[in-house]
């Protein structure tokens, strides 16, 4: 006799002494009165905080109203945006190779790489822009030849005066060095057995890794780099130690020293790294889902009953064991 022949009703419903069905248990509702208090008062402070911030004279709406949408703002936001992703995606190239050299068997890649990662993630950022603010003062030119000799060619640095330049630069030298340690825990998510598989159904190592082991570590990745892309938005609010005044604080900034409004401008800054961070988060979301895709994919059936739900099997139903004609 197998299993489910003796499983109780799936109603929930227990028999009887006497063979007869007895009443349904009813489930009551465990209440929690003191969550209901909290989003009360919660939900109180947020309607006064609103109400006396429209009151406010402080805050300038009209002001806030009148610059959100002006020329200078919107062109800074670009400006931005642009920092934002050139920053990004030589962040993440250099990161990618200073992952490889961290997970290499050589001692002196290994250690370059560290000692890389050693002294970016060590110094603050705005200290990172500034000396590259003033790197072409200190190399104007670099000679690349045989010591001791004019065997050579000298490099004039001249376009690290571009402050622009600077600025993406210097914010993607310092997220190298973040995207190396995300990429690094990714590839090392994967399982070596993976790898092994693959060499066995006779992959080659670029089939291996752009089939098997990336598309399995990028569900590691790509949270902790959404992260980071809008953390990079947000930092390009530094760049004025360059400094570059082209940007979205910047130019918000110069805006309300001319017309003594700093709080509304700063309020018109922060709706517009708002709405970029929002769209940001918006697409981590779809990237997340595509590349989860079969992970903790194990839910019950809709159609079978679930002991999560409280349900019990209904009696002669299959269960685990009955299938596969197994008694």
């Amino acid at each position: 006799m197998s299993q489910s022949n003796t499983a109780r009703p799936a109603t929930g419903s227990f028999p009887s002494p006497a063979g007869g069905r007895s009443e349904p248990i009813k489930a009551v509702k465990l209440r929690h009165p003191g969550r209901i208090v909290l989003a009360a008062v919660l939900i109180l402070l947020l309607v006064w905080f609103v109400v006396d911030a429209a009151n406010r004279d402080a805050y300038g709406w009209q002001y806030v109203g009148k610059y959100v949408f002006d020329k200078r703002i919107s062109a800074a936001a670009l400006v931005t945006l642009q920092l934002t992703v050139y920053s990004m995606i030589i962040g993440v190239l250099l990161g990618l190779i200073l992952a490889v050299m961290r997970l290499s068997p050589n001692p002196v890649v290994k250690s370059v790489a560290w000692l890389y990662l050693w002294v970016f993630r060590g110094t603050p950022v705005y200290v990172q822009l500034v000396f590259w603010g003033l790197f072409s003062l200190i190399y104007p030119h670099i000679f690349l030849g045989v010591p001791w000799t004019h065997l050579g060619i000298d490099l004039d640095l001249g376009f690290m005066q571009n402050a622009f330049i600077i600025a993406f630069v210097g914010l993607a030298l310092n997220e190298a060095a973040y995207m190396a340690e995300i990429v690094r825990a990714g590839l090392l998510s994967v399982d070596q057995g993976q790898e092994e598989a693959a060499t066995a159904l006779g992959m080659s190592w670029w089939q291996t890794m752009t089939r098997i082991v990336i598309p399995q570590a990028m569900r590691v990745i790509i949270p902790p780099t959404g992260n980071e892309v809008i953390s990079m938005l947000k930092t390009t609010s530094l760049v004025a130690a360059i400094p570059l005044t082209t940007d979205l604080y910047g130019v918000a900034r110069d805006i309300s020293a001319v017309t003594y409004t700093p709080i509304p401008l700063l309020i018109v800054a922060s709706l517009w790294y708002l709405l970029f961070t929002s769209l940001l988060m918006v697409g981590q979301y779809f990237l997340e889902k595509r590349f989860s895709r079969g992970v903790n994919a194990r839910r019950p059936d809709r159609n079978e009953p679930a002991m999560a739900t409280g349900a019990l099997p209904a009696a002669g139903a299959p269960d685990g064991n009955d299938l596969g004609g197994k008694g």
